[in-house]
């Protein structure tokens, strides 16, 4: 079973060129995977569910789900990086000018939370109780934090691997953290949550994380 690299599935930066056919495909394919195998880990347990069972209810081979995923738990990727994707493209839009804070307070009641809202949320509050799906979690976030920092390399002048860019990407990935699982736990039973209302639980993380530590 070969191996793909995490960094490979971290979209770092948009690009005006439309994709291919076959990237369109291939990225359609890798979400109705991970739909897939948070319908039957919802329904049947982690431990239970098999790479085959995943694949067999896809209508694709054990090779073709082995060749996109590494383990059956890391086939709910494309889900946990739809939410990051989604963040990091609502923070390209921020105006130089402006304070994040404000930025996010402006956003509110504007935007449109990212197709599979429902299938996400449900899957983040199951990384609480599986560490194999926290691992996920925590690795997609972590693959996040050069992509912050360089988008604050860009607006304050400094290196991407400056310690106060890293420390403050690192505070702001803590921040989108804290507030998507705060989300998903607070709508567990409104499946029609919007845009608002995660932007106000990001409100309150990122007011928090600018509070500085109380010590």
């Amino acid at each position: 079973m070969r191996q793909m690299p995490w960094e490979e599935w971290w979209q770092e930066a948009p690009t005006d060129e439309r994709p291919s056919l076959a990237e369109r495909r291939k990225a359609a394919l890798r979400f109705e995977i991970a739909c897939e195998a948070v319908r039957l880990f919802t329904t049947q347990g982690v431990t239970a569910t098999t790479g085959e069972q995943i694949a067999r209810a896809v209508g694709v081979s054990s090779r073709t789900l082995w060749r996109h995923f590494p383990t059956k738990e890391s086939c709910v990727l494309p889900l946990l990086t739809a939410g990051l994707d989604f963040a990091v493209a609502q923070l390209r839009h921020w105006p130089p000018e402006m304070d994040l804070l404000d930025f996010f307070a402006e956003t509110r009641g504007t935007g449109d939370l990212p197709p599979g809202t429902p299938t996400i949320l449900a899957l983040i509050r199951m990384t609480s109780t599986e560490p194999a799906l926290r691992a996920v979690w925590l690795q997609a976030h972590d693959d996040a934090l050069p992509v912050l920092g360089r988008l604050l390399a860009e607006r304050s002048g400094d290196a991407a691997d400056d310690l106060r860019v890293t420390v403050h990407a690192a505070t702001l990935n803590g921040a989108l953290r804290a507030a998507a699982e705060n989300f998903a736990r607070r709508y567990a039973d409104q499946p029609d949550a919007s845009y608002d209302e995660f932007a106000a639980c990001l409100d309150v993380a990122l007011r928090a994380a600018s509070e500085g530590l109380p010590y």
